[in-house]
């Protein structure tokens, strides 16, 4: 039986960010999702979920008045035909940010109801056999004193991450020496078999960048990730030709074109897109083939039970991140939701994305609802 689009739900859950984190760039104060509910006339639901630390209300406003009124009565399963007519209607209003994050949220849910519309788990859509996938556990802000960054980066591998991510750009990017020092105690720490990582949030200039590569290069950096303006492609491509540390990047890149852009300039070895960004599942298969093209890896940024179904059909993908900030959050929005074992996550075997949403949580926190202006 067809469905069609009954009603849409936009939900808006967000938390305050305790302990003062910050990175190279800026501090993080609140974090949150808002949370898409696509209902069809025969009585089946699809979630999507982008997040945010600034910017929620907006997100919602744009899928609530402009977004909406367009998806009622349509067919669920015209992802593409549904993702190319909100291409052209907002593009006067944003070819990146928010309005990628509202069509990402919406397009996530859609993808969500076709796999229940079929009865099949999305990794399987995607034709994919992979139960499980690796995941790294991402954190260690340069706010942290030493030891609390080595604390943390050993509480990962003590909870069985062997891939662990952590912040470079101590004092805004003015001090490398001080980045090289913290990365020589993190590997003392944690011995030669743990995969280190590390993210200095836009805050360098190509050549500095080269020559905090240069220096930790002996510690086996597995990856560096955004050692310049995101949008300085240039500066990635110098950054690449100066180490063989591989340059990951993408995560603040938009649709096909942003990581077109990037392979064309040589700027990355590993390709970051956010599917709660960068347009959902339908652009993110193809941003997923442009790497499979150029031969290089594919690794989504964050969202670990948004990107599980994608990693697991993606042959060139590497594995997914967890952002220990939004933990808590996650485990209040989701009930049951897929916990990391072991540095792996499993695949719900269940249809769709395989996900539940704590509604009774949803509800009292909802920003979007008048008793939360009351």
């Amino acid at each position: 039986m067809r469905h069609r689009i009954r009603k849409i739900d936009v939900h808006l859950v967000s938390a305050p960010v305790l302990g003062g984190f910050a990175d190279a760039t800026r501090k993080v104060e609140t974090i949150g999702f808002v949370i898409v509910r696509i209902t069809t006339d025969q009585g089946l639901e699809g979630i999507g979920v982008t997040y945010h630390e600034v910017g929620g209300e907006a997100t919602c406003e744009l899928i609530n008045r402009n977004m909406t009124p367009r998806l009622i009565g349509r067919d669920p399963l015209e992802t593409e035909a549904i993702w190319q007519e909100f291409f052209h209607y907002l593009r006067g209003v944003g070819r990146k940010g928010l309005m990628y994050c509202a069509l990402s949220a919406v397009d996530i849910a859609l993808w969500d109801l076709k796999g229940k519309i079929v009865d099949l788990p999305v990794y399987k859509l995607l034709g994919g056999d992979r139960t499980k996938v690796p995941v790294y556990a991402s954190g260690g802000w340069t706010s942290y004193s030493d030891d609390q960054l080595v604390d943390e980066i050993k509480g990962m591998v003590a909870r069985g991450f062997t891939t662990v991510k952590f912040k470079v750009g101590f004092d805004g990017g003015r001090n490398p020496r001080r980045d090289a020092e913290r990365v020589r105690k993190v590997r003392e720490a944690v011995g030669p078999d743990i995969n280190l990582m590390v993210d200095a949030n836009n805050s360098f200039d190509a050549a500095t960048a080269v020559q905090l590569a240069n220096r930790i290069r002996e510690y086996d950096i597995f990856l560096f990730e955004e050692p310049v303006f995101a949008d300085d492609i240039p500066g990635l491509a110098r950054f690449k030709r100066g180490t063989d540390i591989p340059l990951a990047t993408g995560e603040h890149e938009y649709t096909k074109f942003g990581v077109r852009d990037l392979l064309m300039h040589d700027a990355a070895d590993i390709v970051q897109v956010d599917g709660a960004r960068a347009g959902g599942y339908t652009e993110m298969l193809k941003c997923a083939a442009l790497t499979q093209a150029w031969n290089v890896k594919f690794a989504p940024h964050a969202m670990e039970n948004l990107h599980l179904h994608l990693v697991a059909a993606v042959p060139n993908a590497l594995f997914l991140e967890r952002l220990l900030m939004f933990e808590d959050i996650t485990a209040q929005v989701f009930d049951g939701a897929p916990l990391p074992i072991d540095g792996h996550m499993h695949v719900p075997d269940l249809p769709g994305l395989g996900l539940k949403l704590n509604m009774d949580f949803i509800r009292e926190r909802d920003e979007t609802s008048p008793a939360s202006h009351a």
